[in-house]
């Protein structure tokens, strides 16, 4: 006997609709649907989005593909014309990650100079005093709200002290950083476009401030480091330094506050995979690439066909947005198996997850991201046994870098 109910539910047309109820709670029910039924979808004959971990992986390191956004000639009109708007009087950003090579390759070189494996590795010791500090004020609580009081913290301080930053004013450069990582969105509204472009400006005007004082007062950071990276007389000129530094706080914060803050709540949930962690520090960093996998900070990630791409029989116009849906990935059981919706702190082979991207384009701080995360979770699940939620998780309601926005905890 046919089931009437689900072939009438495999006739209906299906949208990828991440403004459905519950979507910023738990996309993963609406990831598996897409996957099952439209792993290669058309939003609109504006944008496509792939699901499944194989199309994923094979777009992120197809180096036919681009990045920059002046490749796009299949347009959705009325956000180009807000966007256009919006911004009309800025230069186009000159950070990495909005550049093809040669470009990107010779931004890259150059900020690699100054964001070498020692630098981040003579990092952990701030690191662990930062935590420690903020672990502490908890202790004398016996609460916290965890993004506000470690989560969101620790990565600002972490950039501000590796590139010796001047004190800044961390709740307005936060509200400048949450109103631009937006426009990383899928959808979005002219209201947000215009709060992005506001944002720019004045994210663009502070940084312009202190990489002048910085000229003037060179010392041993990261950021002194960036203004005399050199490389057979090249170097950064003054806007492509500021849009580095720009990614750095914007797309580097915000990601690292999504994996700490979300990874601490899931594992809070499930006590069984937090007692393993906190018995056995030897797991902390294959636990946080699980962690990776399994939050995904970033759900999102986008490419620029320059020519028609076949993906799952169906052709990709040439100038068209491709999103590579990073967290479905993560969540694929064709690669991970059958408990790919499950956190296993222990298992194998989790580093293989797609959350810092591929190719050419992975992630530059993903040994920071990582190192943050192992010292400010494990520390946290260690000093606090008994730590439990005491109201419910509050979500930042964005689609690409989705995380927890408020969650209260009791330390004891």
């Amino acid at each position: 006997m046919t089931d009437t109910s689900t072939t009438a539910e495999q006739d209906t047309p299906l949208f990828f609709n991440p403004l459905q109820e519950g979507y910023a709670a738990s996309p993963w029910s609406h990831f598996t649907e897409m996957r099952e039924r439209e792993p290669v979808h058309d939003l609109f004959g504006t944008q496509w989005f792939l699901f499944r971990y194989d199309d994923v992986s094979r777009l992120l390191k197809d180096p036919t593909l681009s990045v920059d956004d002046v490749n796009v000639t299949v347009h959705d009109e009325v956000r180009l014309a807000a966007v256009e708007d919006a911004f009309s009087d800025m230069e186009r950003t000159r950070s990495m990650l909005g550049r093809d090579a040669p470009d990107h390759t010779r931004l890259r070189r150059l900020v690699s100079k100054a964001f070498t494996p020692s630098t981040i590795a003579a990092l952990r010791p701030v690191i662990q005093d930062l935590v420690d500090t903020a672990l502490d004020d908890m202790d004398e609580r016996s609460s916290t709200e965890i993004v506000a009081d470690l989560a969101f913290p620790l990565p600002f301080d972490v950039i501000s002290v590796m590139l010796g930053m001047p004190d800044s004013d961390r709740d307005q450069v936060a509200e400048w950083s949450s109103a631009l990582v937006k426009t990383l969105d899928p959808i979005i509204t002219d209201e947000e476009i215009q709060a992005a472009a506001n944002a720019e400006r004045s994210m663009r005007a502070l940084l312009d401030e202190v990489i002048t004082w910085k000229r003037a007062n060179p010392a041993d950071d990261l950021l002194t480091a960036l203004i005399q990276a050199e490389e057979d007389g090249d170097r950064l000129t003054a806007s492509e330094l500021r849009d580095q530094v720009q990614l750095l706080f914007v797309a580097g914060h915000e990601t690292t506050v999504n994996l700490i803050g979300t990874g601490i709540h899931e594992l809070l949930h499930r006590p069984e995979q937090t007692a393993i962690l906190r018995d056995d520090p030897s797991l902390d960093a294959g636990a946080v690439d699980e962690l990776l996998r399994f939050v995904s900070p970033v759900q999102f990630s986008r490419r620029i066909t320059l020519q028609p791409i076949e993906f799952g029989g169906r052709e990709i116009a040439a100038g068209t947005f491709v999103m590579a849906g990073l967290a479905s990935a993560n969540h694929d059981p064709a690669k991970w198996g059958d408990d790919a919706d499950e956190l296993d702190v222990r298992r194998t082979g989790a580093g293989q997850h797609v959350s810092f991207g591929s190719g050419s384009h992975y992630c530059l701080g993903a040994s920071l991201a990582k190192l943050e995360a192992q010292v400010a979770i494990g520390s946290f699940l260690r000093r606090f046994p008994g730590a439990h939620a005491t109201g419910d998780v509050e979500w930042n309601g964005r689609i690409n870098l989705r995380g927890v926005e408020r969650l209260e905890i009791a330390v004891r």
